[in-house]
């Protein structure tokens, strides 16, 4: 018996398989509802689940919920699962959902996602596996709302302070992983869900290599130790050989994300918009992806995505005109005797985006503009630069999902602490849009709506909007089956099989 005991366990481990990934900063919070960095976010989306989801054609699906209905223009119908449990094996039930709501919408929890419940009246618990939400007045993403991870009633409810809790390291959720081991700046491994209520995952575990520097992790890739990996313009243009492209599938599709620089308004130099319109004129962003990606970029013109329904693409790239802009700095006060000077802060852990700093500190110096860098590890840029809002201009990136919503980072009420105004940016008319739109279900209308928020943000330059970069992703040949799609190619990673 014995004997026969260990054969089955090595035969086990035969057909045992790990996805190898890389992450290259450390989760701040692996809790769906503070997790506000990529880092955190990526690693709560294999833990946690939402009561809808996209699937892999944009359309929203049920998750954790079975099916889901509106009675009326703001009455929603959940209907949940019977069959999903906790990774501590209690049941889920429709307990979590109020708790979930109820604890992001507290006044005692600080998070950006609060705004995205804002239009939510009520929340009713019909019976154990039924929930019924009562909107204020109609809103076109009322079930994008619920693509927020669900939280554990039973674990949670007695917990003083959620900010801080030991949950956020050691997370409990539905997912179809299961958090093995998790320290700050060491490799994360996840383990499958056994009792996942679709199936249990046939890759039964996922390890991210921590690889803070992204030459490093390319050095992984070529020696075939990631299964999973980006690549860069430069990497994929000029780096790889035959050897590589025989072992890893390419998969080239424009990123659902830009990059920015981002001017605190609530700065007195930045309030003059002539400064920001001349260091827009002096930056040559055509010249600054091309550099960057190759041919692998677009010039990003303004707040959101192209193939959106809010995308404007009447609003064309501004062309780079250093005497104006030398002209709107004079008229603005500045000249070779008092120049005019400002520091460009970003994480350190992206190449891409410090060689951006550095090209930009290059273009802005032919009008005589004096750009200093300061570069930070992730965690420390996000502590002391961004949350308090410690900068003059921020390099950033913002990723955005297939329905854009301007409130959170466009809205004069998002300029508070835990929102995604960063850079204080006020305008009545665009608060008064962004309003308007909330409550326009037709879509034909409300791209009009999003279209003239787009112009108006856009020409106030309250961020100096930058490029669009392509994702070039490199997936081992083994894995099957790849499905690439408009939300990505993990959508059926619970289907993937690895020989």
């Amino acid at each position: 018996m014995r004997y026969a005991f260990a054969f089955l366990l090595f035969t086990i481990s035969l057909f045992s398989s790990t996805l190898h990934l890389s992450i290259s900063a450390s989760p701040s919070r692996i809790n769906p509802i503070l997790a506000t960095d990529s880092a955190s976010g990526e690693i709560a989306g294999w833990i946690f689940n939402s009561l809808v989801k996209y699937d892999k054609n944009g359309k929203i699906v049920g998750e954790l919920a079975k099916n889901f209905e509106f009675l009326d223009d703001t009455t929603l119908i959940f209907r949940l699962r019977d069959d999903v449990y906790w990774h501590d094996g209690k049941k889920f039930s429709a307990k979590d959902v109020l708790f979930t709501y109820k604890t992001i919408t507290s006044p005692k929890v600080f998070t950006p996602y609060a705004s995205e419940f804002r239009f939510v009246k009520d929340v009713k618990i019909v019976d154990d596996k039924t929930v019924k939400v009562i909107y204020k007045k109609p809103y076109f993403k009322a079930l994008e709302t619920w693509m927020m991870g669900i939280l554990p009633e039973h674990i949670l409810r007695n917990e003083k302070d959620i900010m801080t809790s030991k949950f956020n390291q050691r997370p409990i959720g539905t997912g179809p992983y299961k958090l093995e081991n998790f320290s700050v700046s060491k490799d994360i491994v996840l383990v499958a869900n056994e009792n996942y209520f679709e199936h249990k995952p046939n890759i039964d575990k996922i390890v991210y290599h921590f690889i803070p520097d992204p030459s490093t992790q390319f050095l992984m890739l070529k020696s075939k130790k990631l299964d999973v990996g980006s690549l860069s313009p430069l990497q994929y243009e000029r780096q790889i050989d035959k050897d590589f492209t025989d072992y890893y599938k390419i998969i080239e599709q424009i990123s659902h994300g830009y990059t920015y620089l981002g001017f605190n308004l609530r700065n007195k130099k930045f309030q003059d918009k002539r400064v920001r319109e001349a260091l827009s004129l002096a930056i040559d962003r055509k010249e600054l992806a091309d550099i960057l990606f190759f041919s692998h970029a677009r010039v990003c013109t303004g707040p959101f995505m192209p193939g959106t329904f809010a995308f404007n693409d009447k609003i064309k790239p501004p062309k780079p005109n250093l005497k104006r802009a030398k002209e709107l700095l004079k008229e603005a006060g500045y000249d070779k005797e008092n120049p005019f000077e400002f520091e460009i802060a970003t994480n350190s852990n992206n190449s891409i985006r410090l060689y951006a700093a550095q090209i930009i500190q290059y273009q802005l110096g032919k009008i005589g503009v004096k750009v200093k860098i300061k570069a930070m590890e992730w965690q420390a840029f996000l502590n002391t630069v961004v949350h308090p809002r410690n900068f003059e201009t921020i390099l950033l990136g913002w990723s955005l999902g297939l329905t854009p919503d301007a409130y959170p980072l466009w809205h004069s009420k998002s300029d508070r602490p835990g929102g995604f105004n960063l850079v204080g940016y006020h305008n009545k008319k665009v608060d008064s849009l962004i309003e308007k739109a909330e409550i326009t279900v037709d879509r034909k209308k409300l791209s009009k709506i999003y279209k003239k928020i787009f112009a108006l943000i856009a020409n106030d330059l309250p961020y100096l909007f930058l490029y669009i970069p392509n994702s070039i992703t490199a997936v081992n040949k083994k894995i099957r089956p790849i499905e690439p799609s408009i939300i990505g190619i993990f959508h059926n990673e619970i289907d993937w099989v690895k020989p």
